[in-house]
C-alpha cells in the first residue's frame, strides 16, 4: 500500500477521479458554485488529511498533471483561430480591454492589500492572480512572492470568476459576446474560460485570446509597476 502511495499514479488517479466526480455533479445540478475544480478540492483535501498522506506524496502525481497546464493553455488557441476575423476586426478595443484589465488587477491587489494592512509578501504573491498558473508562478518568483500562496490565489480567482461572470454580465447588462469573453479571460484565466465556452463559441475564443495577451502584457507591465509601487 505504501509503495502505491509513493507512486505518481496515486496523485494522478486521485486528481482525475475527484475531478470527474466534480464534473458529474456540475452537469447534474448546473449550479455555478459547484465548479468541478472546487468539488475536486473538497474531495482531495479531506482524503489527504484523514489518511495523513503527505502533500509531497500527492504531488508526485499532481505535478505531472500541472506539467500539462502549459500545453492545455496553448490548445485554447484553436477556438481563437476559428474566430480570427473577429480579432482582426476588433483588434484595438480587444487590446485596450486587456490592458485595462491587467492594470486593474495589479493595482487593485496593491490598493486592497495596503488598505487591509496585509503583509507585503502576501500583496506581492497576489499580483499575478489573474494569470494562468505557469505564468503566474514565474512572475511570483520575480516579484519575490510566495509561490504556494500565488497558486492558491490563482485558483480562488479562477473559481470566483467562473461562478460570478454570468451574474456580473447580467447585472451590468453586458451583452456583447466579445466583451464577455475578453473580460472572462483577462480577469480569471483558464477556469473562467471554460465557463465562457459554455456561454458561446465567440465568448470562449475571445477568453482564450485574453489569457495569452494578458500573460504577455503582464510580463512587461508587472516589473515596471513593481519598481514604481514597491
Amino acid at each position: 500500500m505504501i509503495e502505491q502511495l509513493n507512486s505518481p499514479l496515486f496523485g494522478i488517479c486521485l486528481t482525475i477521479i475527484a475531478y470527474i466526480i466534480g464534473l458529474e455533479i456540475y452537469k447534474k445540478f448546473k449550479v455555478p458554485i459547484l465548479n468541478p475544480i472546487l468539488i475536486a478540492l473538497i474531495i482531495i483535501i479531506p482524503i489527504l488529511l484523514y489518511f495523513k498522506i503527505p502533500v509531497e506524496t500527492y504531488k508526485k502525481g499532481g505535478d505531472l498533471i500541472s506539467f500539462f497546464l502549459g500545453p492545455a493553455t496553448v490548445v485554447l488557441a484553436v477556438p481563437l483561430y476559428k474566430k480570427i476575423d473577429l480579432l482582426k476586426q476588433h483588434f484595438v478595443p480587444i487590446l485596450g480591454g486587456v490592458v485595462v484589465g491587467v492594470l486593474s488587477s495589479i493595482l487593485s491587489c496593491v490598493l486592497i492589500g495596503k488598505v487591509l494592512g496585509l503583509d507585503l509578501s502576501l500583496i506581492k504573491s497576489s499580483l499575478p492572480k489573474s494569470l494562468t498558473t505557469p505564468i503566474a508562478i514565474e512572475l511570483s518568483k520575480q516579484v519575490e512572492g510566495i509561490v504556494p500562496i500565488t497558486i492558491v490565489m490563482v485558483m480562488i480567482t479562477g473559481i470566483t470568476g467562473a461562478v460570478l461572470a454570468p451574474f456580473i454580465c447580467k447585472i451590468f447588462k453586458i451583452e456583447n459576446k466579445i466583451a464577455k469573453g475578453i473580460a472572462s479571460g483577462t480577469a480569471s484565466h483558464a477556469v473562467c474560460t471554460s465557463r465562457a465556452i459554455e456561454m458561446g463559441e465567440i465568448e470562449g475564443a475571445m477568453s482564450g485570446l485574453a489569457i495569452g495577451v494578458a500573460g504577455i502584457l503582464t510580463v512587461f507591465i508587472l516589473p515596471i509597476l513593481y519598481v514604481v509601487l514597491f
